[in-house]
Formats: structure tokens, sequence, C-alpha cells
């Protein structure tokens, strides 16, 4: 069987090269290297040996993923008639895409994957940094960078930093969790006497860029608070300190029930930023609602029943899972059949948990706004066929429920709860209009606050302005200012 060997040129020159691995390229009639641009391959070419490069490679590709399988490709192929010495820089199994595919294309093909040492360019960088990596480190690709493999409270070490392209998407990657002037080492040659350490701002990182593959960025682990606060971690963190022994006294003495009147304000207050198109206001109380979302974690993992990991868990998988068009294999060809889709997964998801007969008003919530509740109890019973065919005929229900609570109202005897009763069915009814023109009651009584709202805080404001009380005027001259604030667009 022909194998391919790979060897480690290390990340310095001759001298950091060890002595076996010289010995195997001194024997050797030909050795294929990933690129020529490397100190080590220099010295020996002078010694007689000859070397085999990829680097036009690199030219014919916009992408590294289709460099580093072209050449594993090229090997396997080379390897069909005879067993084959490949170096890469570094050592073979640290920051190699080309090894990696050699390890999984290699066996399958009956070609045998033999990996010899070599010096990786971690030790000599960790001791050019002065760090002790114990404190925690990441090793991560320049090439295919993105903001959550960021963890910026460890050290980090950003190789396959190859070109002032690949450096400049590594800055801005960088960008999206620290500030512009946060001070980053670009670190080339380390360990041999070529070694150098240069110290710069974040929005210099490609400018100050020495083009080498030789060459890596390091990143010092964030010790400032306020720069970790765009950290989900750090957000659990001070949650777990408010919750804590030394915390906050109104935290810890929050529970799931008292907490329930926040989480609807909250939720009110983004719906008004949402209306007003307010982006600002918008990220304000996001975190309001977020905030009590934590809260609630907090307090499941203080008596030991959940975790957050626990709701981001349920909810990841829910999503993945009601979502097999996008995340399986299943095919859509509008919105009716995702909805559709939704509903029979929710419905074989319920049928899981109970086993006995369910009605189809189960499953909405008891604790939702009772207009949202009724509009939640129409819906489901649309489905089945349990609805007028023409907004017509609500609009008849609608002029019952009328005259039965006008009715009961001019009743020499009235009966309060009868009248509370008709007024529900009125309230009931006026819902399903509201449904038929897609129109949430809930948003509907919402925006009529909101007017309310403006046009009495301009009552307010006339009367203040003439120095008089409420009790000055009658209600027929209160009325002439409603007016005036409707007829100003209030």
């Amino acid at each position: 069987m022909n194998e391919i060997t790979i060897i480690g040129l290390g990340a310095g020159d001759l001298d950091q090269l060890p002595f076996g691995i010289y010995k195997k390229l001194t024997k050797t009639k030909e050795c294929f290297v990933r690129t020529i641009d490397h100190p080590v391959i220099r010295d020996l070419t002078i010694e007689g040996i000859k070397f085999t490069a990829f680097d036009k490679v690199y030219e014919k590709h916009d992408q590294f993923e289709e460099v580093y399988e072209e050449i594993s490709e090229a090997l396997l192929q080379e390897a069909v008639n005879r067993s084959v010495l490949y170096a890469v820089p570094g050592h073979p199994m640290v920051a190699e895409k080309t090894v990696q595919l050699l390890l999984e294309n290699g066996p399958a093909r009956g070609i045998a994957i033999k990996l010899e040492g070599g010096q990786s360019f971690l030790d000599p960088l960790f001791q050019a940094v002065q760090i002790d990596p114990i404190e925690g480190f990441q090793l991560l690709d320049g090439t295919a960078l993105s903001p959550d493999d960021l963890h910026i409270r460890q050290h980090m070490i950003i190789g396959q930093v190859y070109d002032a392209f690949s450096a400049s998407n590594v800055k801005l990657t960088l960008m999206e969790k620290l500030p512009d002037d946060y001070e980053v080492y670009i670190v080339t040659a380390a360990g041999s006497s070529q070694e150098k350490v240069t110290k710069c701002a974040l929005y210099e990182l490609d400018r100050q860029m020495e083009l080498s593959n030789l060459t890596s960025v390091y990143v010092p682990p964030v010790k400032e608070d306020a720069l970790q606060y765009r950290e989900f971690s750090k957000l659990r963190q001070i949650i777990a300190e408010l919750r804590g022994p030394d915390g906050c006294p109104w935290d810890k003495k929050q529970t799931h029930q008292s907490l329930k009147k926040y989480l609807i304000e909250e939720a009110y207050e983004l719906i008004d930023s949402i209306d007003a198109e307010d982006d600002e206001g918008m990220i304000g109380e996001l975190g309001d609602v977020l905030l009590q979302v934590m809260l609630h974690a907090q307090i499941g993992e203080d008596e030991g029943m959940f975790t957050i990991d626990d709701v981001i868990e349920g909810i990841t998988a829910k999503m993945v899972r009601r979502h097999p068009h996008v995340f399986g294999d299943i095919e859509v060809t509008g919105e009716e059949d995702v909805l559709v889709n939704w509903q029979k997964i929710k419905e074989e998801e319920k049928g899981s948990e109970k086993s006995v007969p369910q009605s189809i008003l189960d499953g909405i919530e008891k604790s939702l706004p009772n207009l949202l509740r009724a509009e939640e109890y129409q819906k489901r019973a649309a489905k089945v066929g349990f609805d007028w065919d023409e907004v017509s005929e609500a609009w008849k229900k609608v002029k019952e429920e009328v005259q039965e609570l006008e009715d009961e109202i001019l009743n020499p005897n009235p009966d309060i709860n009868r009248i509370k009763s008709e007024l529900g069915d009125l309230f009931f009814a006026i819902v399903n209009i509201s449904r038929y023109y897609d129109i949430q009651a809930e948003e509907a009584v919402y925006k009529a606050n909101q007017k309310f709202h403006q046009r009495f805080t301009y009552i307010e404001e006339r009367i203040q302005r003439e120095d008089k009380k409420f009790s000055d005027y009658t209600l027929e001259e209160l009325d002439s200012y409603w007016d005036e604030a409707k007829a100003k667009g209030l």
C-alpha cells in the first residue's frame, strides 16, 4: 500500500527543525510542500533538496477551502503510483486543513496517511507574547473567522492570516466585539532568529500586517467589564450576582409569580417602541424583555429546576423541529404550507405529551389578555368550520348583542351580573369582526388608549395654559378642546 508521509517544517528557521525531520528530508529525492514560502525550504534547497510547491493553486481559487481540496486531491492522485512525502509549515496537526482532508479521504482510497513530527508555532508564540495557555486560549482560523467563534475573555491566537484580504476580514470580525483601538499583536516567525512582535491598534491590523505564512495575530483577553457587556455570558453572570448572597434585596425577593406583571408591562412598552418606529427605544425595551427571561431562568436555576441553557436548548430544538422545510427535506410552496406544517407538528408534539383526547381549544394560555384569548378561541373554532361565512353575519351578531345589552340596561330592575355577561358577549362579537379584517382587537384597543391619552393630555395642557382647573369648565367646553386635539390629528 502506498502512503503519504506528512512532516512539519516548524514555525521558523532551520535551527528549529527537529533532527529526525532534517534527516528524512536530506534522504528524499522529492518533497511536496503546501507553499514554498518558508525559511527552512530556502535553506534546504541550497543543500540540494528538490521541493514541489502548490503556490499556484492559491491563484486559481477565491476560497481557501477550494485550495485545500485541490492540494489534497493532487497528493492522493500522486500517491496512487508511489509513496509521497508532504511537508507543511509548523506541525501537521495544527491549523493544517490539507492534512485533515488527507486523513479523511486517504484510507477510503487505499492510501495510508502517516504523520511525523514538527514544531508548531504555538510554543514559540506563547513565549514571544509571554502568556500561559493554561489561563485559557483559542486557536482560530483567520480564513474562516466568525464573531460567534470569539471568546474575548480568553487569549486568542489567529493563524492562517496570509494576505491583506484575510487580515482585513480578521480585523472587521474582531471589531464586531472589540473597540477599534483595542491593542493586538502581530507575531512573525516566533522563536526564530527573525522573530518579530508588533503591537498595534486593531484598526491598523491590515495596514501593519506582514504577509507571511509565519505570521499570526494575538489578541489579549478582555479584562475591562464594560467591554464585556455585549457578551451573553456577562449578562448571565450579572443576573446571578444580583440574585446571589451579596446581591440586590429586590432581585433576591422576586419569584415567578411576582415577576408576571413586569413581563406584561415590558412587552407593552416594547410595542410602544415598535409602533413609534423607535430603533433606539426597541434596543432598550428588548433588553428589558430579555431581563425578565433571564430573571425567570435564574430563579429556576436557584431552585434547581432549570437553567437558561435548558430554555435555549428547548427553543432551538423546537425551531429546528418545526421548520423541516429549512432544516430538513420537506418542501413547501409558500406561507400557507408553512403554517399547515407548523400546526401539524405542534399537534403531534401535544399528542406525544398526552394520551387522553384534547379539545381543540386546549393549549391557549389562560393568562393571555382576554381579547387575545377570545381571538385565539375563534381562530381555532374557525379551523373546523364553526364560523360565519360572511362578515355580514358577524355584524348581525354584534347588533343582536347590542340589543340584548340595551334591553338589560333599560330593564326596570337591571341585574349587574346580566349586564356584565351581555357586555362580555358584545366584546366577544366585536373581536370576531376584528378577526375578519385581520386586525388584532388587543392592538386596536391599545391604539384607542394611545389616542385617548394624547387627546386628554392636550385638554390638560390647555387648562394649564389658562391657569384653571377642570372644575372651571363645562363638559361642552372640555369637549371642544377634545375636538381641537382631534383636528390636530392627535
